[in-house]
């Protein structure tokens, strides 16, 4: 199964844990598979960078390098333009381009959509709890 990862939830399972963590664990373990554009790759390390900065939470490169090198990294051709936020469109494009079931998210923008074509937006906790329950 393909997802796209938000970047919150990327953050919070780098630097925090939870079932953000766990969904990341399960993309290393090749039990999901995340996709992402180089946009999102960049917005990734962006606020990475920023969070080890501003010395916010305990980053876990454990999970992190070894999650960037198993993503399916996507060069989305679609446009869509549906999000109140724009920026987030990029996540419905490589989400739509990839083929993935779902994107996992935190950010309020993209979950008032819930649903787009045949991509269902959800938090970290509805997936975990649909997908990954035995972990």
């Amino acid at each position: 199964m393909r997802i796209v990862v938000d970047t919150n939830v990327l953050i919070s399972g780098v630097f925090f844990g939870g079932f953000p963590q766990k969904i990341l664990k399960a993309s290393v373990e090749g039990r999901i598979r995340a996709c992402a554009s180089r946009e999102i790759l960049n917005e990734y390390q962006e606020i990475i960078r920023e969070m080890v900065r501003r010395k916010q939470g305990h980053i876990d490169v454990s999970i992190l390098n070894p999650l960037i090198q198993s993503m399916e990294i996507i060069e989305p051709v679609s446009k869509i333009e549906i999000c109140r936020d724009p920026d987030d469109d990029k996540f419905i494009n490589c989400a739509r381009d990839a083929q993935a079931m779902y994107i996992v998210s935190g950010d309020k923008d993209l979950l008032v959509i819930q649903q787009f074509e045949s991509i269902s937006i959800v938090t970290a906790k509805d997936f975990c709890e649909r997908y990954l329950k035995d972990d």
